[in-house]
């Protein structure tokens, strides 16, 4: 049986946001497009905001000013969208030196004349590029032309994903100016922003020589401290700080869910509300302890020279960028099943899952969801039969018994499986039993811990609105389906760009409508904490309860393009996995 993740594929092709935190180490590459392709992309983004001939925007006509509690600040005038853009500005000191593997650290410097913000910063490290720095802790603002301070504009904060190692907020696939155009034109503008933080070891070392340092879940903490500036800043931009919705995909999602349980749940005022698309805090799977982790965290000091140092932290400060780069970049970490959230003590406190399930979280309306085939990102192929099934579900650390209950709340019926794109029997090269491990793999990871996290919020009297994404773009190969990531270009309403790669044929008129009616809830929810207040449509998004589970489906196939749906599908299948998430479930470690 050959076994591989396509997920991977994709992060290391597009390094676009993708999918959870623990899954990164193992891989074969099948997606098609290459970190080349993307780096063309970031360039004619890169274009488009400074009104380049690439682009067929006008160059800027008037200058920007914002003056923030450090200084003055001079943006770009975007005439095509009449937008003005502040670019790459620093939210904290650059975490190199002696700030390496340490806490975020506050703006400490002031300047008395014009500094520009006219360029994206330094993507993070260890990711390849030609643009990559440990100095890249960076805010970008995006607001409508005319509004600035005293205009009290609602603030959508983008956070990427990537696994917790790839991404920027560079990345054209995050423009948000055709949203925020959109909004402008239905009587709703909102200022968007997109951050940076730290990735891979840099922003999610753990360990034991790590939590008695008092440093763990780094990229968190740059997220809470970039919302921190929001906070002292954005009233000079005409944003109201009492106003954000923080909002992200896979990781970044993930990263939202981190910021509503930190330091115990506490309520800051950071934020109103929150959009978790594919990913969040309730999840299936296992924390790492830092003994665990000290297997990893000793690799990675013996092979960046500082094993034999009594304060290892301490010599990975003194280590070049390029030398450390390359140590992360190495095989050295390729045995690493977790970047991301871990139990530190004080960010994080406790199980993220067993934390919402007691209520210890900020309580803000939540609008949540995930893609229809989300599983087939991250699935086993050539799995051809009853006993290759059971040992692929068994790896997810389920033992004999669970494995044969999910074998038979999972039948071998293909057309009950996912993709639902594709349809009849695959081949044995992608598995006669594809569909149906990939739908185990589509509830365990994504359908199941959604449903079991609305539930909970439901609980707490918490508005939330979930939502199925089920379109699948022009181009996309059926046995890939509506899968991990592709509802991005439809949120942002930006059909030009795609989740995988070069956008090879122009989208049909349905799929132009559909992003738009997306893109304008999301508006509506942004604005206004509730995604109906400006109806795109003749249909009431429902909110999530107990008693009327409902999702809105977004799918171009049906008379109804955004529609209420039952959140009933495979019900006894997801109903014994939400059962058991705390049990066991989940990837082994």
């Amino acid at each position: 049986m050959s076994f591989y993740w396509d997920f991977l594929a994709i992060l290391f092709s597009r390094l676009l946001p993708l999918f959870l935190l623990w899954f990164i180490a193992v891989a074969s590459f099948n997606m098609h497009s290459t970190t080349l392709g993307r780096l063309v992309a970031a360039a004619s983004f890169l274009d488009l905001v400074s009104g380049s001939p690439l682009s067929p925007v006008a160059r800027q006509e008037v200058t920007p000013y914002a003056a923030t509690v450090n200084g003055t600040y001079a943006g770009i005038h975007n005439e095509q969208f009449n937008q003005d853009y502040f670019l790459g500005m620093p939210f904290a000191q650059p975490p190199i030196g002696p700030l390496r593997f340490r806490n975020p650290a506050s703006l400490n410097t002031s300047w008395s004349g014009i500094a520009n913000a006219t360029q994206f910063s330094a993507a993070c490290p260890p990711q390849s590029g030609d643009n990559v720095s440990e100095d890249c802790l960076s805010i970008n603002v995006y607001r409508p032309a005319g509004y600035e301070q005293g205009a009290n504009l609602p603030i959508g904060l983008w956070i990427y994903g990537g696994g917790h190692v790839f991404g920027s907020n560079s990345d054209p696939l995050y423009n948000m100016s055709y949203m925020i155009q959109e909004a402008v034109n239905v009587g709703k503008p909102f200022i968007g922003i997109s951050i940076n933080y730290r990735l891979q070891a840099y922003g999610y070392m753990y360990g034991s020589e790590v939590v008695k340092a008092g440093v763990g879940n780094l990229g968190y903490k740059d997220q809470h401290l970039a919302l921190r500036w929001v906070q002292e800043n954005i009233e000079v931009f005409g944003g109201d700080p009492t106003k954000v919705t923080i909002w992200g995909e896979s990781a970044g999602g993930m990263s939202v869910g981190a910021l509503t349980i930190a330091h115990g749940g506490v309520d800051t005022g950071l934020f109103r509300g929150a959009i978790l698309e594919s990913a969040g805090p309730v999840n299936p799977f296992k924390y790492t302890t830092p003994q665990e982790w000290d297997v990893w965290y000793d690799a990675i000091v013996e092979a960046a020279g500082c094993s034999g140092s009594a304060d290892t932290l301490e010599c990975l400060r003194t280590v070049p960028e390029d030398q450390l780069n390359a140590v992360l970049n190495s095989n050295v970490t390729a045995p690493i099943t977790s970047f991301g959230m871990e139990i530190d003590g004080d960010f994080i406190r406790e199980n993220a899952r067993e934390q919402y399930a007691a209520g210890k979280f900020v309580r803000v309306p939540i609008l949540q969801g995930h893609n229809h085939d989300e599983g087939t990102a991250m699935t086993y192929r050539g799995v051809n039969t009853d006993e290759q099934f059971l040992t692929a579900v068994m790896n997810r650390a389920l033992n004999n018994e669970t494995a044969m209950e999910i074998a038979r709340l999972y039948p071998d019926i293909p057309e009950d499986g996912i993709p639902a794109t594709f349809h009849g029997r695959p081949d044995a090269t992608l598995g006669l039993q594809y569909k149906r491990i990939t739908a185990v793999m589509t509830d365990l990871i994504w359908h199941a811990p959604r449903r079991l996290q609305a539930k909970i919020l439901d609980q707490y009297k918490v508005p939330n609105w979930g939502f199925l994404f089920n379109v699948l773009p022009p181009g996309t190969a059926s046995s890939t389906g509506v899968t991990h990531a592709l509802e991005m270009p439809y949120v942002f309403n930006n059909l030009a760009v795609g989740s995988y790669g070069p956008v090879t044929q122009e989208a049909p008129q349905e799929h132009k409508d559909i992003a738009r009616i997306i893109s304008k809830y999301w508006i509506n929810f942004i604005v206004d904490g509730d995604p109906n207040s400006l109806p795109p449509v003749n249909r009431t998004w429902p909110q999530w309860t107990a008693e009327s589970p409902q999702l809105m489906e977004f799918n171009v196939n049906k008379t109804e393009t955004a529609a209420p749906i039952p959140d009933t599908y495979r019900a006894e299948g997801i109903d014994y996995i939400m059962a058991n998430l705390g049990n066991g479930f989940g990837r082994k470690r």
